[in-house]
């Protein structure tokens, strides 16, 4: 899978708007931060961010409670959400990316099978969506997980941009 060429083109969009992002990952182990930051001049949009792992993680990077309501919880679409527009606000960025799911080989402890990731962007243009790949190959469930969020990522610039035409 090439994250490259369109990590590439966040930063070419994000530099050019003068925006920035901070990412919240959890399944996807560090993929998608990597990618943004592996551009020349990621310190112009990338503002930092973490690997959401656990509720202690969450916790002391998010400030978000160990344990969370059983409708806000981990590997769902409005945990994502939450992740997003948290890691946005305390890095007062432009943009906040959350993923959160089962990378494999098996499901995670809330009955999601292994392939299985929600991700949103918090932003001047929103998206939530779920990612069920019907795989149990944990590597290959990462990098799809990665491509999908920064996917994510830039259709809503995308939308951004053209909205602000």
């Amino acid at each position: 899978m090439q994250l490259e060429p369109m990590a590439r083109e966040l930063a070419v969009l994000l530099k050019a708007r003068g925006d920035t992002v901070a990412v919240s990952e959890s399944s996807a182990g560090g993929l998608v931060s990597a990618a943004l930051l592996a551009q020349a001049g990621a310190s112009k949009y990338f503002a930092g961010g973490g690997v959401i792992y656990t509720g202690p993680a969450r916790k002391h990077f998010l400030g978000l409670p160990t344990r969370l309501p059983a409708a806000v919880r981990s590997s769902s679409e409005p945990y994502a959400a939450l992740a997003a527009e948290t890691i946005r606000s305390q890095f007062r960025t432009t943009w906040g990316l959350a993923e959160t799911g089962a990378a494999g080989p098996s499901g995670n402890s809330y009955g999601d099978d292994a392939g299985h990731t929600c991700i949103a962007v918090a932003g001047p243009s929103t998206t939530l969506l779920t990612i069920e790949t019907a795989q149990a190959d944990r590597e290959a469930n990462m990098w799809a997980f990665a491509e999908a969020a920064l996917n994510a990522l830039l259709e809503c610039l995308q939308q951004a941009s053209v909205g602000s035409k």
